[in-house]
């Protein structure tokens, strides 16, 4: 088995620093030691090839041989970035029948609780996160893993991916099928799980204990792997799956007249429209030109959508989402879930002036009045029009899917509500990624323990109950009992202090639910 050596900097004797190293058979890799708090990290390791040229709209592959210590201590290009829609309208209505952004992107980040010179664990229960963005922005480097670890109590390893994203990630129809990879952004996923599968043990991690967490996209991302080929990945690549946010945006088919319509948009803007083969004009053209046409086509979509997101590809994604999780084909072993109060929100232009019926027909390009009839009146009674569409938003495509995938993993989730106000999108990353989130705003050392650690003891033990240390969560029984989820809130009173307990969800919420379930079809979820 290939091992980790300690290196030590030329340097005076009295201020020696660890420099560990790791051999990976294609590559090794120096990393660095935080002396604050002893914790290694390899920054920067390449899981694929560069997917240039060629290799553009293709599945990843293996990185070549490099020879030499590669430098792992700073963090990796990001993949090129774009948007959501910013249009009052929906385009796709009428076709329902700092780090340097790089097409060079394919890296991940490790990082380990170690001692002073970097010696590695051995068999820890692993993590692997997978930042969100809409499948449009984010990556790796906004995400220190000290922040879980810490909250782990050094019983983790952490693992940090980056994929594809956009266009570059998520260019479907039928000639990419043909001549291509569908959902490229997803296999780069996949291939960065097999590494971990791979590699892990080299820093400290067990293979056979790896679970994936994602938010936003990056929870999404998480459901498109629990449904990964048909749920029956070889090998299985992780034990436990946690979203928060789940995000299920329509996922059409991938030769859809929307989603060929998208292709042809693409094909137009990079000037790829008289060439004898389009998919080939596409691999060829400027990578500023593409990133440009990325970004409009993005910025073109309803407001607070994405048009580049993931597919049925009819191989990894053999289906929709919704009918693979009502016939339980899923891959892993245990789910925790948690939602916010109020998911839709951003996305959601706040002066719209949209009714529920209205706004329903403008996010979903296949809905007729029938099917808006009945949105109008399963939202009349929570309130103004601005409000129930920000329900709607937030229910069809956040919440509901998560309660999709706490059926699906009957007696093996718990799922959990995260309200602190204003209880927004994003707003709990703060509390378990301060790194990305900045100063948690209700920053209660009891309220943030309580809510990081059900996600680490749930990594480690596959039950929040199981805790790292004694916090104030009380006894968090599994969704199926009763539909019990647990509130993590605060109260009223100034100065305000934690409310976290144990709550059923509502009736009325599971019933609108059943109605977006009904209508997957035409949602495309």
């Amino acid at each position: 088995m290939l091992t980790i050596s300690i290196l030590l900097l030329a340097i005076p004797l009295a201020v020696v620093q660890a420099a560990p190293t790791v051999n990976l058979g294609l590559a090794q890799y120096q990393g660095a030691v935080d002396a604050a708090t002893n914790i290694t990290s390899f920054l920067g390791i390449r899981y694929a090839a560069p997917p240039l040229g060629d290799l553009r709209f293709r599945a990843p592959a293996p990185p070549l041989n490099t020879s030499g210590v590669q430098l792992a201590t700073v963090q990796p290009n990001q993949c090129l970035q774009s948007g959501f829609g910013q249009s009052s309208t929906n385009p796709l209505k009428p076709r329902a029948a700092s780090v340097v952004p790089s097409e060079d992107c394919l890296f991940l980040n490790v990082y380990y609780p170690s001692d002073a010179v970097g010696t590695p664990p051995k068999g820890l229960p692993t993590l692997v996160w997978i930042h969100g963005g809409g499948y449009a922005l984010g990556g790796a480097s906004s995400y220190n893993g000290e922040d879980i670890i810490a909250q782990s109590n050094r019983g983790v390893v952490v693992v940090v991916i980056q994929y594809r994203l956009g266009l570059f990630g998520f260019l479907a129809g039928a000639e990419v099928k043909e001549n291509g990879a569908l959902n490229a952004g997803l296999l780069d996923q996949d291939f960065a799980l097999r590494f971990v599968n791979q590699h892990i043990t080299q820093f400290g991690g067990d293979p056979e204990k790896v679970t994936i967490w994602g938010e936003s996209a990056g929870a999404g991302s998480v459901l498109q792997h629990v449904l990964a080929n048909g749920g029956r990945t070889v090998p299985q690549l992780f034990r436990g799956a946690i979203t928060s946010s789940t995000f299920l945006p329509p996922q059409y088919e991938f030769d859809d007249p929307i989603i060929e319509f998208l292709f042809s948009e693409v094909v137009s803007q990079a000037n790829c429209s008289s060439a004898a083969n389009a998919l080939t004009c596409l691999r060829s053209a400027d990578t500023t030109l593409l990133s440009t046409v990325n970004a409009n086509i993005n910025s073109a979509g309803f407001f607070g959508t994405f048009s580049t997101v993931p597919v049925i590809d009819g191989e990894f994604i053999v289906q929709r989402p919704t009918l693979s999780l009502l016939e339980g084909c899923v891959n892993g072993q245990a789910l925790l879930s948690i939602t916010n109060t109020f998911e839709g929100t951003i996305f959601v232009n706040q002066t719209t002036g949209l009714t529920a019926a209205e706004y329903s027909l403008a996010l979903f390009p296949k809905f007729t009045q029938t099917q808006a009839n009945i949105v109008s009146q399963l939202y009349a009674g929570l309130g103004t029009d601005v409000f129930q569409v920000n329900a709607i938003q937030s229910e069809s495509i956040f919440v509901c899917p998560t309660y999709y995938m706490q059926h699906a993993f009957f007696g093996r989730s718990f799922k959990g509500e995260f309200a602190i106000p204003p209880g927004l999108h994003g707003s709990d990353v703060a509390y378990y990624f301060p790194s990305a989130g900045g100063l948690p705003p209700f920053n209660n050392t009891q309220f943030i323990d309580a809510f990081a650690q059900s996600f680490t003891s749930f990594i480690i033990n596959h039950d929040p109950n199981i805790k790292v240390s004694n916090t104030i969560t009380p006894q968090w029984n599994k969704f199926v009992a009763g539909n019990t989820e647990m509130l993590f809130n605060q109260t009223a009173a100034m100065p305000p202090q934690p409310d976290v307990r144990p709550i059923k969800t509502d009736n009325a919420l599971l019933q609108r639910c059943q109605f977006w379930h009904s209508v997957g079809h035409l949602t495309g979820q």
